[in-house]
C-alpha cells in the first residue's frame, strides 16, 4: 500500500507544494513545528534514509539544501534546522524547520497556521527557488 507521501506526490491527497523535480518533492508540513516547516522526500518510496541508494541519498540532500536556502530567504528565522527521524511515516523524509529557538526542533509545540497562511508561506518560499 502506498504511503501517505506517495499519495501526496500522486495528487491523491492535497498539499502545499513548494518544489518538485523528476525525483524529489517538497511540501509544507501540515502540523508544523514553526511556520515554514517543510518536508523534502524522494519520489521513490523507501522507508529508511540509509536504505536509499547513494545517488538518491545525495540528490535528496542537495534538493533539501536548495529548499532550505529558499526558506531562509522567505521566513525570518535564526537558521533552518534539518531533522530526519522517519518513525511516523514509512517513507524517507527530511524535515526543514525554521528555527527561532531549540523548542522549534523538539516536535512538541506546534505552530497554528491557517489555510491562507499556508498558501502565503508556500508562495513566499517558491519565490526564492
Amino acid at each position: 500500500m502506498a504511503s501517505i507521501f506517495t499519495k501526496i506526490i500522486n495528487g491523491d491527497i492535497p498539499c502545499y507544494k513548494i518544489a518538485e523535480t523528476e525525483d524529489f518533492f517538497a511540501f509544507l508540513d501540515i502540523n508544523p513545528n514553526s511556520k515554514g516547516h517543510t518536508l523534502c522526500i524522494p519520489k521513490k518510496e523507501v522507508d529508511k534514509i540509509f536504505d536509499l541508494d547513494e545517488a538518491t541519498y545525495n540528490g535528496l540532500m542537495s534538493f533539501s539544501r536548495t529548499v532550505a536556502k529558499a526558506i531562509e530567504k522567505a521566513i525570518p528565522c535564526k537558521r533552518v534546522g534539518i531533522s530526519v527521524i522517519g518513525l511516523e511515516v514509512p517513507h524517507v523524509h527530511v524535515h526543514l524547520i525554521p528555527l527561532h529557538s531549540m523548542e522549534d526542533a523538539r516536535f512538541i509545540q506546534k505552530a497554528k497556521v491557517s489555510s491562507e497562511e499556508f498558501i502565503k508561506i508556500a508562495d513566499a518560499i517558491k519565490l526564492h527557488l
